[in-house]
């Protein structure tokens, strides 16, 4: 045997995923780590449109890749994305310096500035998509991960900043969790350029009093950007950190106004929070508000929602100076979060099962369903085939499997007959009765009704 031959006679290898990087799968799909389901990532992001929708915001879709400038630029050159997180290329076609976007705000600001969009007014955004970094997996932390993105640019006042906020809590109610209880809120005000630097200089004294205790990247951080060790999740510098200078006593009069207005708004619709000196965010562009939506179900990646104001950030990527204030919430965090609290999700499991016998003209059949699905119904047929595996029996037994509410039974003698057998598979389970196949139409209404009581 050649080698060639025998080359192509050895089994071809599995490819798999890249680590950290993973598939979205149907629930009848086996998986051998816990992730959220197809299902419930539509569930998701019907519920996240509903909220969008409300609020008045617009949707819109930028590329994955970008100028690797543009987050050297926007996300600062010594924050840890740029640094080690991001995935960097040159395009071989021309030399350009590439980047899978490891976040969606320097992109879109990057799009509204190239199509001169904030001409007209301000603009309130979303956007759903995937972001890459280059980080060590774990639960609720991945390589490649989805994050909803909302932008709000062109507004300068507070009740922007307090409107995000709300946005976000109107979206843990639209799915089911309780502020305070599931997820609660954290705010705080990173004031203006000169407040922060002058805070700035007070924490290099500070920390360069206790140098010994800072760990690597602490020290490391104290010469390129010492704000970024007040969010160290190290335990052992706590209580360091717990002593340096706060930021919100270096805030002048009217960063103070700014951030006492968002909270009065927070105040007047009942919305509990907790003032968080420590709170900073990791990207440089952050002034004014900035607020994280916390649990405490998921360890040590309680962050589900974070976002603040960034007015320097359009006219910094080349734009004409404007206000701006968004989130990003971290989609497989927040349905892990869901999972974990085993809250009730609506059921994605069809409303009907059609099981056709071998023997019945398909033709008429498919005729039938279309007109179930022109009703509104969710009809899953058995398919590939109708004896063996096709049996009776193991459709039944699918039928079941599949979770629909119906069996639609298209049994020969009564097919002939003009007529199709409705069986209950659920509440009155055996249950079942006949009905016309030439007055479809006429009963659908009714078994969709039956299908979501």
């Amino acid at each position: 045997m050649t080698t060639e031959n025998s080359t192509a006679a050895k089994k071809a290898e599995k490819l798999v995923a890249v680590k950290g990087m993973n598939d979205i799968l149907p629930a009848s799909v086996p998986r051998t780590e816990k992730l959220p389901d197809s299902a419930l990532w539509q569930w998701f992001e019907t519920a996240v449109r509903a909220v969008m929708g409300r609020y008045g915001y617009q949707y819109l879709l930028t590329p994955i890749v970008e100028p690797t400038a543009l987050f050297v630029r926007g996300l600062g050159e010594v924050t840890d994305i740029v640094e080690k997180e991001m995935y960097s290329f040159v395009d071989s076609m021309n030399g350009d310096r590439l980047t899978l976007r490891p976040e969606a705000t320097a992109g879109i600001v990057r799009a509204m500035n190239e199509h001169n969009a904030l001409y007209n007014g301000p603009l309130r955004l979303w956007t759903v998509g995937p972001m890459f970094r280059h980080e060590r997996p774990q639960k609720g932390r991945y390589r490649q991960f989805h994050q909803l993105d909302v932008e709000a640019l062109g507004f300068a006042g507070p009740d922007v900043d307090a409107e995000m906020i709300l946005m976000a809590r109107a979206l843990w109610r639209e799915l089911g969790l309780v502020e305070g209880e599931h997820v609660r809120l954290e705010i705080n005000s990173l004031g203006q350029a000169g407040e922060r630097h002058a805070h700035r200089e007070a924490l290099v004294r500070y920390f360069q009093q206790h140098v010994a205790a800072l760990d690597a990247d602490s020290q490391r951080r104290l010469q390129t950007n010492p704000l970024r060790i007040l969010d160290s999740k190290n335990p052992a510098m706590q209580p360091l950190i717990e002593g340096a200078p706060k930021l919100l006593e270096f805030l002048g009069e009217e960063s103070l106004a700014h951030f006492d207005a968002v909270r009065a708004t927070l105040d007047a619709v009942g919305l509990a929070y907790r003032v968080n000196p420590r709170l900073v965010r990791g990207m440089d562009y952050y002034n004014l508000t900035v607020f994280e939506w916390v649990t405490e179900q998921l360890g040590s990646q309680g962050t589900v929602c974070g976002g603040g104001r960034y007015d320097g950030l359009i006219e910094q990527l080349g734009g004409k100076p404007a206000p701006a204030v968004g989130f990003g919430l971290g989609i497989e965090r927040l349905l892990l979060l869901l999972q974990e609290l085993k809250l009730p999700v609506p059921d994605s499991a069809p409303d009907v099962y059609a099981i056709v016998p071998a023997g019945v003209p398909l033709p008429a059949v498919v005729a039938t369903l279309e007109t179930l699905r022109g009703a509104g119904l969710r009809v899953l047929q058995h398919a590939g085939g109708r004896d063996g595996a096709g049996s009776m029996k193991s459709q039944f037994k699918r039928a079941d499997a599949s979770g629909a509410r119906f069996a639609l039974v298209f049994g020969p003698d009564e097919f002939a007959q003009g007529m199709v057998t409705v069986k209950a598979l659920r509440d009155g389970a055996g249950a079942q009765e006949l009905r016309p196949l030439d007055a479809t139409a006429a009963w659908a209404g009714a078994l969709k009704l039956q299908s979501a009581a």
